[in-house]
């Protein structure tokens, strides 16, 4: 077994005697490197008490060494490959997360340490298919408004050359990749299982179309389970690996604000779909909005591209309302129509005195009127014109 070799499979070792995120083996592995950390482990040399528990009772379950050999050829069977720091597709920005720190003492949110490697399975390359990639998370019980948005955000983004980033649930996450498939573009599932049973099961079809044109993304050996705290855990890779997150439905308790929480603080582009005040699936959103200066609201693709994108080029268009004809009047022109009966007709000199312009300004607003066909001229004067059958009037304003 060649040196990189040994390195490569030492972090996997590592990896499953800590779990991914643990500080502490982190810490041990960025000192010492990976195959005298797993050495230090292994003869029990380990100064973090926490971790020094949780080693001996994987130890019990078996040799790191031959778990790790086992754990790459039943990728390689599978088609996947181990990713480490140091190799070419290795997404560099993951190490951001040594500067999370979250006021919190659950555990979930203490182990927030960058990877130590990455099962990856798909033909692309790692680093530059998450060069240009943003995140769409959101709930798994989804209503139709969230699954419409999520949908429009994943084909509208993988339409544009990014790369469409979530956890592969049903709901949000499965919207936005389906969609990211559809548009011919790329997108990532980051899992929080092995390669090998990605879950949930009922997307299991979804997960080989991503595999086939996309990527699948893990921190865990393949075989392993997805365990309810894995999910919260891999959800920093989540934020790490992507320029922003677009959080589109989320109840208040629900794992894709942490999602939001993690990239926030890393200082990535934390993005939020507002939704009706009446769902209690918008109302994670919501408060993320309120708690959170730096969350933006968005709601749609050029939103996310104005905050994703480059600077001063992505620009969202202003919104606007399509162009009325009243739009086409200057200030005193559109005096002159208010100044008009909405019936009968009206003098030159008393349209002038009531829209408080003179009379040579009123001649000419209102040669400029019946030009737009706005008014008519009357051998006594000047009246609205009479709108056509089944029309509002050009002119029409409230009584």
């Amino acid at each position: 077994m060649g040196g990189m070799d040994r390195i490569r499979l030492a972090r996997v070792a590592v990896n499953w005697l800590a779990e991914p995120g643990n500080w502490a083996a982190y810490r041990m592995v960025a000192t010492d490197g990976p195959v005298r950390a797993l050495e230090r482990m292994v003869d029990g040399d380990v100064p973090d008490p926490g971790l020094r528990t949780a080693v001996a009772a994987r130890l019990g379950s078996g040799d790191p060494y031959a778990v790790a050999d086992a754990a790459a050829e039943r990728a390689g069977r599978l088609g996947a490959r181990i990713v480490v720091p140091g190799d070419d597709e290795w997404p560099g920005h993951v190490g951001d997360l040594t500067r999370l720190a979250l006021d919190t003492e659950r555990r979930v949110d203490r182990e927030t340490a960058p990877p130590l490697c990455l099962w990856v399975r798909g033909r692309l390359d790692l680093a530059g298919t998450l060069d240009r990639a943003v995140a769409v998370v959101g709930a798994r019980a989804a209503s139709a408004y969230g699954l419409h948005v999520a949908g429009e955000l994943g084909f509208g983004l993988a339409e544009r050359g990014w790369a469409v980033v979530s956890g592969g649930a049903f709901g949000i996450d499965a919207a936005a990749h389906r969609a990211a498939l559809n548009a011919d573009g790329p997108t990532v599932a980051v899992l929080a299982c092995g390669l090998d049973r990605p879950y949930p099961v009922g997307n299991t079809a979804l997960f080989d179309r991503i595999a086939d044109t996309g990527l699948l993304v893990s921190e865990w050996l393949p075989g392993q389970e997805p365990l309810r705290h894995r999910f919260l855990i891999r959800n920093r890779v989540i934020a790490a690996v992507t320029a922003g997150t677009v959080l589109v439905e989320a109840a208040a308790r629900s794992g894709a604000t942490q999602t939001m929480r993690r990239a926030l603080g890393i200082g990535r582009r934390a993005m939020v779909v507002p939704g009706p005040v009446t769902s209690a699936m918008s109302v994670g959103c919501h408060e993320l909005l309120r708690e959170h200066p730096d969350a933006r609201l968005v709601t749609g693709v050029p939103h996310v591209l104005e905050e994703v994108g480059r600077i001063g080029a992505d620009l969202a268009p202003v919104a606007r309302t399509p162009e009325q004809p009243r739009d086409l009047l200057d200030d005193q022109a559109a005096q002159l129509l208010e100044a008009l009966p909405r019936r009968g007709s009206i003098g030159l000199d008393s349209l002038a005195a009531r829209a408080g312009v003179d009379v040579r300004t009123a001649m000419r607003k209102a040669a400029r009127l019946e030009q737009l066909g706005f008014v008519v001229r009357r051998d006594d004067g000047y009246a609205l014109a009479p709108k056509p059958r089944g029309s509002a009037p050009s002119g029409d304003r409230p009584a």
